[in-house]
């Protein structure tokens, strides 16, 4: 029986894939090959997520790196595929919209089947490179897993095949229940006192932040207005702040507020602490405002459009546009996050089961050999035109 591959990349990555990792290696053993681009390669963005998370190390590390985004995705796509060259697994899978899964472009150059996790999921902002990317591997992908009815619908008023589209769920609902909402005793023990006084922060009276993405970070004047929104939020803030922020930051010569604490990027249990101990989480990522919206923290969304409006419908995050900051006056920004800090809701993102499910589902496409979504469509045309060129003489 042929191998499965799953290619990933990056620290949400493993947050999101970790239960379907476990699950698949008991399930498939060593039929399961684990691919990881290197896109995130240092301890504090990798492998101390493979630790907490009890994920096996990768079996295959590309060491893919560049110092742009062309340059990084076509480091992948060119790693990737002598590797699936030689595995011929039964299907490539990927999760997401990042560089790393561009590297589908190596999958579907072996005609190797594509299968992506997360998909169909759109901000209508063409500003994103997520947003292109994950457009590009859902018209290539052969099965795609997404969460929702209405993200299905959407793929399907863009021409994907209807049938080729699974709803599964949100997955980090899976996760917080496993990782965080079945182990309660073991954080509080780690939201001691000293916890906080070691981070020079008070339990309930900071805020905790975290912005990495491109149409942020690479605008001086965007970055500029996330640093003076921070400065005016009337507590401290403790910034977990990607590298590339950091260096933006400095490049660009922003002031960082005198109530703003730069740390470097933090393992996933820390960040959990800080997330739940805080009085709101400040972010422009996608991950952390569906992790608040089902851990009862209220949010402030610094994005101009979200692909996951789930966390507005259930009143877990208020917006703000940092390209648009007078249309969000930071004083009415904060007025309606004080609106809802103390608050419950009901977050709709799933019963926890999403995982299991896209597990479930490809261990039978595997044993089935059923990844080739486009199969039956293409085979009928390839045959239709080899009999017209025998007829012509030409075959």
């Amino acid at each position: 029986m042929k191998k499965l591959a799953i290619i990933l990349g990056i620290r949400p990555d493993l947050i999101r894939a970790s239960l379907i990792l476990r699950q698949l290696q008991e399930e498939l053993g060593d039929r399961l090959i684990f691919i990881w681009s290197g896109q995130h390669y240092s301890d504090n963005l990798k492998d101390i997520f493979l630790r907490e998370l009890g994920i096996r190390p990768p079996d295959i590390e590309l060491s893919a790196s560049g110092d742009t985004d062309a340059a990084t995705v076509g480091s992948v796509v060119k790693s990737l595929f002598p590797v699936l060259l030689e595995l011929d697994p039964a299907a490539a899978t990927f999760l997401g919209d990042t560089n790393t899964v561009m590297g589908c472009l190596a999958a579907g150059q072996l005609n190797i089947p594509i299968v992506h996790i997360e998909g169909c999921m759109r901000s209508y902002d063409w500003r994103m490179p997520e947003e292109k990317y994950r457009t590009t591997i859902d018209h290539l992908a052969d099965v795609i897993y997404t969460y929702f009815d209405e993200y299905k619908q959407q793929g399907v008023a863009e021409g994907l095949n209807p049938r080729n589209i699974v709803v599964v769920q949100n997955l980090i609902v899976d996760v917080l229940n496993a990782y965080y909402l079945d182990r309660l005793e073991y954080f509080d023990q780690m939201a001691s006192p000293a916890f906080f006084v070691e981070r020079g922060i008070e339990q309930g009276a900071y805020y905790l932040v975290t912005c990495h993405r491109r149409e942020n970070v690479e605008n001086p004047a965007i970055l500029g207005n996330v640093m003076k929104f921070l400065g005016r939020v009337g507590l401290p803030v403790y910034f977990t702040a990607s590298y590339r922020t950091q260096k933006n930051l400095a490049a660009f010569g922003i002031t960082v507020p005198s109530n703003v604490n730069i740390v470097d990027p933090i393992g996933y249990e820390e960040m959990l602490v800080l997330m739940v101990n805080s009085r709101a989480v400040i972010t422009d990522s996608g991950t952390v405002v569906e992790e608040t919206a089902v851990l009862q923290v209220p949010s402030v969304q610094m994005r101009r459009a979200t692909e996951r409006p789930q966390v507005y419908d259930c009143r877990s995050s208020v917006k703000f546009d940092p390209s648009r900051p007078e249309a969000y006056p930071v004083e009415e920004t904060m007025r309606r996050l004080d609106s809802i800090v103390g608050t419950t809701w009901e977050h709709g993102l799933g019963d926890g089961n999403a995982s299991g499910r896209v597990v479930a589902d490809l261990v039978r496409r595997l044993m089935e050999d059923d990844f080739r979504g486009h199969l039956p469509e293409y085979h009928h045309l390839k045959e239709e035109v080899a009999r017209s060129a025998r007829e012509d003489g030409l075959g």
